[in-house]
This record gives C-alpha cells, structure tokens and sequence, in this order.
C-alpha cells in the first residue's frame, strides 16, 4: 500500500505561534481530533470522535458496512484552521488522505476535506458523506462489484479457437414464480427431465430463498432442444440464456481439455483468497492446470446508489483478462479422431487415438471413446501394447546383427522355461515354418520373436524402445504416460516382453510416438503446448538413419502383403502395425479377453489406435484406424 504524505499537523492563520488552538487554552489544537479521526477511519468507523450530530456515527458505519473487507488506511494530510471574522465563525478543515487496498495489487487513492468546528471543550467534526468521498452525496448507499475478467480461450494450430465461449441454458426454478408445495412439485418435475438426482434437487429447491434461482443443469443449445417442450409446462421453470467457456462439441478432446464450473469448497480453501464460492473455474484437464494463466485477475468497482435508486460508479480497478493457451491440436483431425471412435458405439469397450505429427512433434489428436468415461486413457492409460511392439523388438534386432532377409523360425507354439506360446487364433498357416524376419513382421508372428530372445542382452530392448522415444519421461506441460520397459526377471518374462506382453506397458500416446520416431527417423519429443519448453533426454543408442528406413520398410511390409493389407488401398503410403495383447483373468472357458491395437504411418502422420476389449488389432483397432485416415 502506497505511504501517504503527512503534511503539516497544523496551519494557524492569525494566532501568535505560542497560542492555543482556537477551542481554548486548555483544550487539544485541531490536529489532534483530526488524527483521532484518521484512526477510527482506519477502523472503518467514526470511533468515539466528538461530532456535531451524534447520527453521523450510526449512518457512516452504515454507508462503509459494503467496505468493511477492504483494508483502508487514512492520514492527515494537513489541517489549516481559521479565526471568528465578522459574522463568520472559527472553523477548521482537515485534509485526508484515503487509500483502500481493493485488490492486492491495486489501491483507491484520493483526498478528501472535513470540517470541523469549535466547542468550548475543543473540537467536533462535522461530518457528512462528501467527506468519506466528494463522489458522494446524502442519501447514497456504497457497494462493491466483482468485475469477472474474460476467460483466456485454449486455442489450437493456427490459433483457431477450441475452447472459447459458447451460447448454454441454465435450467433451473425460479422461485419467485411459485411457493409453497409447489416448489417440491415443480422441482421433482424439472429434476426427471433433466435426468439429474430428484431427491437432491428438491431438497435444495426447497432450502433456497424465496427470489432463488435453483439451477439444475447447464446445457450446450444443441443438446437443449429437445428438453426445452417438455421443461416448459413446469410451473416457475426457467432457462436462462449464458455463456461457458466450451470445446466445438462435447467430446472433442474432452478429457485433455477438462472443463470449467463454480469452484468447488476444496478449491475455495486452497486458493487462500483468491477465489470465491460462486467464481467459475478450471475443474480438469488444461482448464485445471493453467487455470491462472486463463482465468486472469477479476476487478473490483466501488458503486453508490442515491435515494432515487439510480446506480454509478465511483471508482474502479479493471479485471485483467485470461491469457490464451495455445496447443497444436488440429480441429479436423480431432473431429476425424471423435467420429471414428465413435464407431465402436456409444456402449462400446474403451478405446483412444492419438495422432503425432512427426516432422516436429505436433501432436494434432488426443481422443478418448465413450468407453473411457471421461478418462483421459490416451495419453495416460498403462497397457500392454501387443505386437505394436515389434517394431521396437525388430529395432533391438537389427542392432543384434539380424536382417530384414534373414531366415527365422516360426512354429505354431513354442515352449519357454515352460511357459506355452503360440501365435494369434488366424494367424495365416501359409506363414508357418521357416520365414524371413519382415514376413514374421508382416504376418505378426510370436514364435519367430521369441525364439531370438537369446540374441538380445540385459538392457537392448529398453535401449531400442528409447531410441524411438518410449520409456523415457518428460514433462509436456499435461499428464502423459511414456511406457515402460523394465529388465525381465524371467526366461518366460523376457519371452513375453518381445511380443509386447510381460512387464512391457505403454500408452496410446507412447506407441503413437513409436510410430512417429520411426517416420522422423529419430527419437520424437511430442508437442502439445509450444510455450511449454521442454528439454529432450536423448536416447544413449539414437535411432540410426539406416535402422529408422529398415524399420520404415517392416512397416511398409505390414500393410503389402501382412496383417494390414486392408490399408492396401488408403490413399497414400501407409506402413503399420497390428497388435493384441491378452489381460485379465480368463473367462469359463480359459480364453482371456485381448487388447486390440494398431499403430500406422502416412507422410508426415503417424497414428496409434487402442481398443481396450477387441477380437485383434486388425479387426477391431483396424477399422478406427482406417476411419481415420480415409
């Protein structure tokens, strides 16, 4: 808060320096009532100063009540007292310096003057409301308004906004429409047609004030239509027109983006001030995290209101509007991401997609199916990624010395430290027996990769996975999961961990990653929010220009003559990976329940798709993926 000047105590105009002040030779000069003022002022009252209407005292506390919140502090400035001339009487006028602390880093400052009078016993103050503010007359009532400052809009690649206000209806009761039984009626009607809990909406109905307004439900206009003719015909129903801070649709990147509502008691709590019960704010995802970034700074505005009930301002502190974020997300290809999840039906298993630019890391679609019930299972779900993961076994087995034409075994079931494997139900007879390593690619076969197993020392696999950026955490600004792929304990455990399975886990957004480093031909460091500078822990082993074009003519394989071939005749070069991993317990008959994934490369895209519960990778994962890209 800003010192205020003190300026001299006191100005005597016609008395001799050594003289009493004007109320009397053994009474305190004007300066000393006029500090006793400044005090009490401070205490945002009058005190136990003498006044010359003893009301005053009721009516200032009264006028500053709105105030009482606000921390003041009042000084002298100066006090110049005038002698009794002719028919004019002595007075004196006291200067005060105001400075309220509205905000804590913005103060209303002003001066202002009261007069105060001579009695024998010494002085009184004759206050009146001009002397609070020269804004402020008799009669005027003071106030404080919150000024909400616009929310920063989250934008995407080329600045288009994502998230940005969008049109809503807040349903609710309008209590001043109905009373008495009628408000449990009317309440019990508009809770069963916006499908929210009866019991607790009628109870709150109920405890609110008579001119309440009991919002139920708040409600994009698109997704309102169809309530609206029915919620009409309830007594006191109400829809109010608003604005929210939304995504294009309601899916669209819901579980990254998160959402915006009233602060919840624990985010009050923890906001020591900052925020109040009522004050819209991020409740998850980015809306959370850089929730101070866009909600920005409110403001305050003091306003009077005089006898005639008219209302203006005397002073403001203007709110400091949000900032932007901006991401790389492409509304396109995120809508493409929605709709071709949406695919697997409203009821459907959990699923995600995610899609990397690689050339610069851009991640251009984070989406989360229906199934994820607003998990965000893209970037941070932890699954085995199946066979989408021999293209990090194939890297580690190149570096082991084999090549693309070499022949490899591939059995219908192997046998390790006596654990049974074997290949996936359709896995095609033709491709059995003695083949090269891009056919046990193309075709997916674990036998061939687990039979190499013994190529391979303590630590290649984990090499090879970091080498196209798997494994290794970073910071992006937003929760990710990177994988993982700790040393195997077991024969059996470094059997499955080529194949995907074992302690190997990873996300939709990770394998994506896999797929992007292959197509950049080195490790990629995926880029969601440009102003969030990350710093990239390189791989021990990077990614060689030679092994990312090997691994890039695998994936080529995949889709030519592999378990892919459905991508055959997408427009452009398409190079994937199929994948299914099993999970869980096994059901009556014995049979586990599989993850399905795929992963794929075209130009400067790179895709990962994850169905949590699928028949295989191109079966169930295939179709999202094709979706997609077409």
């Amino acid at each position: 808060m800003r010192s205020l000047r003190l300026g001299i105590a006191a100005v005597l105009v016609g008395v001799a320096a050594g003289c009493s002040a004007l109320g009397g030779d053994d009474n305190e000069p004007a300066s000393g009532t006029a500090d006793d003022l400044a005090a009490a002022l401070s205490e945002h009252s009058l005190g136990e100063v003498p006044l010359t209407d003893e009301a005053d005292r009721t009516a200032y506390a009264e006028l500053v009540a709105p105030l009482d919140d606000v921390p003041v502090a009042v000084e002298v400035v100066s006090v110049e007292e005038t002698e009794a001339s002719g028919d004019a009487e002595a007075s004196a006028t006291a200067t005060l310096g105001w400075s309220w602390e509205l905000t804590d880093d913005a103060a209303w400052e002003y001066e202002s003057t009261v007069a105060l009078l001579p009695v024998e016993s010494g002085w009184e103050v004759d206050w009146t409301p001009a002397a609070l503010s020269q804004e402020l007359a008799e009669g005027d009532t003071l106030g404080l308004r919150t000024l909400s400052p616009q929310r920063g809009e989250i934008t995407g690649a080329g600045g288009v906004a994502l998230v940005t206000e969008r049109p809503v209806l807040r349903y609710g009761l309008d209590k001043t429409k109905v009373d008495g039984p009628q408000v449990a009626r009317s309440a019990r009607r508009i809770a069963a047609i916006l499908d929210v809990d009866v019991d607790s909406y009628v109870a709150r109905a109920e405890a609110m004030g008579p001119e309440a307004f009991v919002e139920a439900v708040v409600l994009r206009e698109d997704d309102a239509r169809d309530v609206l003719p029915a919620f009409r015909q309830v007594p006191g129903a109400l829809a109010v027109r608003d604005t929210l801070p939304l995504a294009p649709t309601r899916e669209f990147a819901a579980a990254l983006l998160g959402r915006v509502g009233p602060a919840t008691a624990e985010i009050v709590e923890a906001s020591e001030g900052r925020i109040l019960a009522g004050d819209e704010v991020g409740l998850s995802g980015l809306q959370a995290r850089y929730d101070e970034q866009l909600r920005g700074t409110p403001g305050t505005a003091v306003v009077a209101r005089d006898a005639e009930d008219r209302l203006r301002t005397i002073h403001e502190v203007p709110a400091t509007d949000g900032a932007d974020l901006a991401t790389t997300l492409d509304p396109a290809l995120q809508q493409k991401a929605e709709q071709a999840l949406a695919g697997l039906g409203a009821d459907g298993p959990a699923s995600a997609l995610v899609a990397i630019r690689p050339s610069d890391g851009a991640i251009l679609a984070t989406a989360n199916g229906a199934g994820a019930a607003g998990a965000d299972l893209a970037s941070t779900g932890q699954y085995a990624p199946g066979s989408t993961f021999k293209v990090v076994s194939s890297l580690a087995l190149l570096r082991a010395g084999l090549t693309v034409d070499d022949a490899v075994d591939c059995p219908a079931t192997t046998v390790v430290d006596g654990r049974s494997f074997k290949n996936y139900d359709d896995y095609p007879a033709t491709s059995v027996g003695r083949i090269t390593l891009t056919e046990a690619v193309a075709q997916s076969c674990n036998t061939a990769f687990i039979g190499n197993a013994d190529r391979l020392g303590r630590g290649d696999l984990a090499a090879a996975a970091q080498a196209l950026g798997l494994g290794t955490d970073h910071d992006l600004g937003f929760p990710v999961y990177f994988g993982q792929v700790p040393p195997p304990e077991t024969e059996t455990g470094a059997a499955a961990d080529l194949i995907g399975q074992g302690t190997v886990l990873a996300s939709p957004f990770a394998m994506a990653t896999v797929a992007a480093s292959v197509s950049a031909g080195r490790a990629v460091l995926p880029v969601l929010l440009p102003e969030h500078q990350v710093e990239q822990t390189q791989p021990e082993v990077p990614l060689t220009p030679q092994e990312a074009d090997t691994l890039r003519g695998l994936m080529r394989a995949v889709v030519t003559s592999g378990s892919g071939r459905f991508l055959l005749d997408v427009p452009g070069e398409v190079g994937a990976k199929t994948g299914t991993a099993e999970y869980g317990t096994p059901d009556a008959a014995g049979e586990l329940a599989t993850h399905a994934w795929m992963i794929a490369t075209r130009g400067d895209l790179a895709v990962a798709v994850f169905v949590e519960t699928g028949v295989s990778g191109s079966q169930t994962a295939g179709p999202v993926l094709e979706a997609f890209l077409r």
